[in-house]
């Protein structure tokens, strides 16, 4: 689906979910002195090896050392474990594809330890649960998502569950059968969120973190508007509301969240994009700031990032800005931990580039900064203490 040894110095995990201050911006007494973050690609093309990392400073913004960090074919999405010491990527790949575990090194490189298949095509984004036992994974092209458990050493063993969607919905170049494409879990570790671009649906699940055991909520998913693809999803860090990106519509849906049912309402469904949408147009990554004041979606071919203020009150959406990224086919973004900073990844033109937020509106930036990536698609960042 592509286009679509160890000397630990005690790592704290930090993740994007997810790959920063205003324009006088000064980072926390307490923040980290600096983090280390890791670049998923597609490795298809040779313009890539696999996983790379790079050491960021959020007082100053400035990013260094970077590396190869492990040879992997196409690691498109990664996802670090609550101890901070390993690593998950996915095997993107048209057959079988599968979950590599890591372990982290002092120096940013990515020891192997082992792999696991997912039982299904294309995995294309991953989650760690908060208990650091299972990796929830969702199948792109068999339309399907599972969960696979961790050792205590940190490598992956079998899937222990597994869920075929079914379904089609009304574009069928794009929406012939279930596509599942993101899944994500509540602050609760209760109910894992699909979104499924296939079915024009997130489909909610009870999620047992004992068993790894996924089972269907009531009701069992939200419907979104037909013919949206709704692909990755992201809460508010009030838990209370929760977004969805369409990747065919290029839209945004707001939704209110009903954490003791695992329930979401929609609320508001907003444009990316200041123009008509055209065939070549698609969204990506949908991201919170860490305030909670704003939400930023890629776009790409449009190749921009929309900026959005985010009502506390309501949950409600206001666009108020379309940044070039400087770049072709932004694909999946990051913002870090401190709110500083987003990092675009500009797939095609093989670049990542730094943009400071500005905190009093949420607009973005460029910094002057950039990263040269071959095909990069995800990042996700640790601190270092």
């Amino acid at each position: 689906m592509v286009g679509r040894s160890h000397n630990w110095l005690g790592f704290t995990a930090t993740l994007f979910l997810s790959c920063i201050a205003s324009m006088s911006h000064t980072p926390a007494a307490d923040a980290p002195r600096e983090y280390l973050a890791f670049v998923g690609t597609y490795t298809g093309g040779g313009k890539s090896e696999g996983i790379y990392s790079f050491r960021f400073d959020p007082k100053t913004g400035k990013s260094s050392d970077l590396k190869l960090a492990a040879a992997v074919i196409n690691p498109s999405f990664l996802a670090i474990h609550p101890d901070g010491k390993h690593l998950y990527s996915v095997s993107e790949t048209d057959g079988a594809g599968g979950i590599s575990a890591f372990e982290i090194n002092a120096d940013g490189t990515l020891k192997h330890l082992n792999a696991t298949s997912t039982q299904g095509g294309s995995p294309c984004h991953l989650v760690v649960d908060r208990t650091g036992k299972f990796v929830l994974a969702a199948n792109y092209g068999g339309g399907s998502v599972c969960t696979v458990p961790i050792h205590e050493d940190g490598s992956v063993g079998e899937v222990a569950c597994f869920v075929q969607h079914t379904g089609h919905s009304i574009t069928p170049e794009r929406q012939a059968g279930p596509h599942a494409h993101s899944i994500n879990l509540d602050a609760a570790n209760k109910y894992a969120f699909v979104a499924d671009l296939g079915l024009d649906q997130v489909l909610v699940y009870k999620f047992d973190a004992a068993t790894g055991e996924l089972t269907p909520n009531t009701p069992p998913h939200i419907a979104i508007a037909p013919g949206s693809g709704p692909r990755h999803f992201a809460f508010h860090p009030s838990g209370k509301y929760a977004y969805v990106i369409n990747e065919i519509l290029l839209t945004v849906t707001a939704m209110s969240y009903d954490a003791a049912h695992g329930k979401l309402t929609e609320i508001q469904t907003i444009p990316t994009i200041p123009v008509a949408v055209r065939p070549e147009f698609s969204t990506a990554e949908v991201v919170v700031h860490p305030s909670g004041k704003f939400l930023y979606g890629s776009n790409r071919t449009h190749d921009t990032i929309a900026v959005f203020t985010i009502d506390p009150a309501t949950g409600k959406l206001d666009r108020i800005q379309n940044e070039p990224t400087r770049g072709k086919t932004p694909r999946n973004f990051a913002v870090d931990p401190t709110g500083g900073f987003l990092f675009a990844e500009n797939q095609d033109s093989g670049t990542v580039v730094v943009f400071r937020i500005n905190q009093a509106d949420g607009t973005l930036h460029a910094t002057g900064d950039v990263l040269e990536v071959g095909t990069p698609v995800c990042i996700k960042m640790l601190a270092v203490e």
